[in-house]
């Protein structure tokens, strides 16, 4: 080797020779280390989706107070966050012990093993009963062997549920005519006929409701409507379903701009977004200056031409009021921040904006001229520190330990009032965020490598800190953003079924049939009684949107209000609660023996 260096005999160029070697040795180790890190972060982006692929997605975190007994190091820095994590855990074991006195248990979770009660499997008193004949008694029943013929003295009954497809019925409106019997010049006259949905009132609101219920309330897309109509003894066209759809929702517009305007008047709006697919038109339409949306429509379908793509991505907007039960829904064609500053800036909206850390959100206050403030959301920040707890046990322990702490108070706080709540968090979330900022500027935070997993959820914090804590201030809005995630899987879920939207007007369809579909759902509604009694007023020419909304129409019609589901959600919440209160009281256990 040496030989094929050629290493030349005077001593200046021997010295030059070695330090062209260094040179390229450096630059060899300089790639190695590269390759090595590369390595690394390409061995935690396989773990992470082997996990998210094959392990459960659940975020419950039970802290395990056994980790304090490790060893962190000496430094003051790390001292003064062991002692700020036992205060948060006797802080901890106070909540469990009032949690636990205060709780109502439901006597099916209180304990596993515990005797189930008798099911009742009585069938609802209200359905129809039709009796029938059993099959033909052999003559051995009917006949003693030695009596002769036996006396009936009454019959058992077997109650059996028989279950029928959905009838469909043809209604004959009767118009009558009115003509001079001895003058027929007079011609023949007749009252107005009745309003329809469609041209000839072909089809009545009701076969619409079942349209938008079964698309964006089961998800079912049109092909499959086509097939239970024709179960039913219909077969229609795709496109006359199309069409049907298409007539209601030309009706909602106003009614739906309504239901903006009571969301924007709401002072505390969650929002959140999802991708669509949007197919291309065949011709692109010039921008108009009558029309917002229609400039920022022009450039990504120009963009998407240029580049020969058969479709963009769009999304779907939701904005779900804090204050009022209403979900609204808004269709656009990218994730520009057109979207929501048409929908809040543009606006008069005055209040909080809670929302995730995407870009568009972060100028909202500059924007509004500080009409807005920007709320976001910890569950984010939770999920980061999360996700890195694999490779920095021990640092994300202490971070998701006073994540938990913070979620327990809200959790007690949930029954308060928004004054009581906000004084609650003031009292006990506020020391809980000063302990987190220390742990955020401690020494252990400090010593963290840029590229690990665990900087990243160490930025989101240090970068989003004031709105995450924004909600310290007040006491109607929640912690987190998760209320308005669930909603991202209405959209979800149907888009699997349906796989794209056709065309901007159908996409501005869509987003007015999730309003529908979505509200009635938050208020525990059966959504096709609703989304009919919506379009039989439209149709009647009624502007009374207020009785409309919802949670008024609710009020006077209680038969269409799905009790079951509310039930539902009481025994979750208080099942949720109970869990909690046990866990509390298993940490304070475990904190006692291991100070002994």
């Amino acid at each position: 080797m040496l030989d094929a260096l050629q290493i030349p005999a005077d001593l200046p160029a021997c010295q030059t020779l070695l330090a062209e070697l260094a040179k390229t040795i450096e630059s060899q180790q300089n790639k190695i280390d590269a390759l090595q890190t590369e390595n690394v972060e390409q061995k935690l982006t396989i773990d992470e989706l082997l996990r998210r692929a094959f392990q459960k997605r659940s975020e419950r975190y039970l802290e395990n107070p056994d980790q304090l007994k490790l060893d962190f190091g000496d430094s003051p820095e790390v001292a003064d966050a062991a002692d700020g994590l036992c205060d948060a855990i006797e802080q901890a074991q106070r909540e469990a012990d009032q949690a636990a006195n205060e709780v109502v248990v439901p006597e099916h979770t209180r304990r596993k093993y515990a005797p189930r009660k008798p099911r009742n499997e009585q069938l609802p008193a209200h359905l129809p009963r039709v009796e029938v004949e059993a099959a033909p008694v052999a003559d051995e029943v009917k006949t003693c062997p030695t009596h002769g013929a036996k006396k009936l003295i009454g019959h058992d009954r077997i109650e059996t549920l028989v279950f029928e497809r959905p009838k469909l019925k043809v209604r004959v409106t009767l118009i009558p005519k009115f003509a001079c019997e001895k003058s027929p010049e007079c011609g023949v006259t007749e009252p107005p006929r009745p309003k329809g949905l469609v041209e000839g009132n072909r089809y009545d609101t009701s076969v619409a409701a079942e349209i938008i219920t079964a698309k964006f309330g089961f998800h079912l897309p049109i092909y499959r409507q086509q097939d239970t109509f024709a179960g039913s003894g219909w077969t229609p066209s795709r496109g006359t379903l199309l069409n049907i759809a298409e007539a209601a929702g030309d009706l909602l517009p106003p009614f739906i701009e309504y239901l903006r305007d009571e969301v924007r008047r709401s002072e505390i709006i969650g929002t959140d977004d999802t991708r669509v697919t949007l197919l291309m038109p065949p011709v692109i339409a010039p921008p108009r200056d009558d029309e917002p949306k229609s400039k920022r429509i022009f450039e990504v379908f120009s963009a998407a031409r240029a580049e020969h793509k058969p479709s963009v991505t769009a999304r779907m907007w939701a904005y779900r009021s804090l204050l009022v039960p209403l979900n609204v829904f808004d269709f656009t064609v990218s994730r520009h921040r057109d979207g929501p500053d048409q929908f809040l800036v543009d606006t008069p909206f005055t209040g909080k904006l809670l929302g995730d850390c995407y870009s568009g959100y972060h100028g909202i206050a500059l924007r509004s001229d500080a009409r807005i403030q920007r709320a976001a959301c910890n569950a984010h920040a939770r999920r980061k520190f999360f996700d890195a707890r694999d490779n920095h046990p021990l640092l994300a322990s202490q971070f998701l330990a006073l994540f938990q702490q913070l979620y327990d108070i809200e959790d007690r706080g949930r029954a308060l009032s928004h004054d009581e709540r906000r004084a609650l968090r003031e009292t006990e979330s506020r020391p809980a965020w000063q302990t987190l900022r220390e742990l955020l500027d401690g020494e252990a935070a400090k010593r963290v490598l840029p590229k690990e997993k665990i900087a990243e959820a160490l930025g989101y914090l240090r970068n989003q800190w004031d709105a995450l804590r924004l909600y310290l201030t007040d006491g109607r809005l929640p912690i987190d953003n998760n209320d308005v995630e669930q909603l991202m899987k209405q959209v979800a879920i149907g888009r699997k079924n349906w796989l794209f939207i056709g065309s901007i007007p159908a996409g501005e369809r869509a987003a007015n049939f999730l309003t529908l579909v979505s509200s009635a759902l938050r208020n525990d509604l059966d959504v096709f009684s609703y989304i009919k009694a919506v379009l039989d007023a439209l149709l009647s020419g009624s502007t009374d949107y207020h009785a409309l909304r919802p949670d008024v129409w609710a009020k006077s019609h209680p038969a269409a209000i799905r009790e079951y589901r509310r039930a539902e959600r009481r025994d979750r919440y208080a099942a949720k609660t109970t869990r909690r209160a046990a866990r509390r009281a298993l940490l304070t256990r475990r904190a006692a023996n291991a100070s002994k």
